[in-house]
């Protein structure tokens, strides 16, 4: 609880600093093992790929208020049908149908690196093999794209002990979101 009359109410940087607090006093998060840190880099070790690019161009049907998701899905997958089975009008269609600013030159993105995309983008097109227009829509918080990969040039897996204090990072705020959880859902009860 804040304190009455410490103007923390009207302040949010102080009701965040107080929340801050709280946390750092309440939670008990374990540290990771060892172990678990060389599981998750087993089991993640793309996500520690360095040096992969993507040459790429895409076509946004962006998810707004008021659009029926349902129909712009379709129209969408109507479009990746027909690219799936002919690619050559793929610049003419990101300029007549894309969402993004990058329609205009066609649907070009340029050289990417994983970092630089949204996570769900990233994922969908780094860690593969396949060149061309992917076979399926990518799903993004921007709305649905139709993908075509153009070059890829690979990267490599650094070994387990270049990326350790990363690894071990990602582990412990994992286990302190999970303990945040299970704290405040042990308060809200």
């Amino acid at each position: 609880m804040l304190p009455s009359g410490s103007g923390a109410e009207e302040d949010p940087a102080a009701v965040q600093a107080a929340v801050e607090q709280l946390l750092a006093a309440e939670l008990r998060p374990a540290e990771p093992s060892e172990e678990e840190c060389r599981r998750y880099y087993a089991a993640h070790g793309l996500e520690f790929v360095i040096g992969e690019r993507v040459l790429a161009r895409h076509i946004l049907f962006a998810v707004t208020p008021g659009v029926p998701v349902d129909a712009l899905r379709e129209k969408a997958e109507q479009v990746l049908h027909r690219l799936r089975g002919d690619p050559t009008p793929f610049a003419g269609q990101a300029r007549e149908l894309s969402n993004c600013p990058s329609g205009a030159a066609g649907g070009t993105l340029g050289w990417l690196v994983a970092a630089e995309c949204a996570p769900e983008f990233a994922q969908a097109i780094f860690g593969h093999e396949e060149l061309g227009v992917l076979p399926r829509l990518v799903l993004s918080r921007h709305g649905f794209h139709i993908v075509e990969v153009l070059e890829r040039e690979s990267g490599h897996v650094p070994g387990y002990d270049e990326v350790r204090e990363r690894v071990a990072a990602i582990m412990a705020r994992r286990a302190y979101i999970n303990e945040a959880r299970r704290y405040l859902t042990s308060v809200l009860r």
